[in-house]
């Protein structure tokens, strides 16, 4: 995603009325394997990466001071605890998000889900910025 992109180009927000950003999407993955994997699945009681109760989407805008070295490290350290997580378990295993149970099968569906739909986000922001289109 980032092969010949600068610092302001991963940050643009190509869509006036969009927060996406290609800097931000992996920011808000970040929280999202967080969420399922840690908070739900483990039931980890931590807070969310970009937690700031006066803007519920801190983890995509803005980003002004966000250091893309510093977060994409942070995706890669939550996938790997994601691993960690879900690597003893089982498919039928379950946590709980919103007190009801919810099993590993229904949360690895679900990020397929996620990552589909932000990778797409991810080439249409991309062509959008400078042009560049998928194979």
């Amino acid at each position: 995603m980032r092969e010949g992109l600068d610092d302001e180009q991963r940050k643009r927000r190509p869509i006036d009325s969009s927060k996406l950003s290609l800097h931000g999407l992996v920011r808000h993955t970040a929280d999202v394997e967080r969420g399922w994997f840690r908070r739900t699945l483990a039931e980890e009681s931590i807070p969310f990466i970009w937690d700031d109760p006066t803007n519920e989407d801190a983890d995509l805008f803005p980003l002004g001071g966000a250091d893309w070295a510093a977060d994409r490290a942070r995706w890669e350290s939550e996938c790997e605890a994601s691993r960690a997580v879900a690597a003893p378990r089982s498919l039928d295993d379950t946590g709980l998000r919103d007190g009801r149970p919810c099993s590993l099968r229904w949360i690895y569906t679900h990020m397929v889900e996620e990552y589909a739909r932000h990778n797409g986000h991810a080439d249409l922001i991309r062509e959008l910025v400078d042009g560049s289109v998928g194979w």
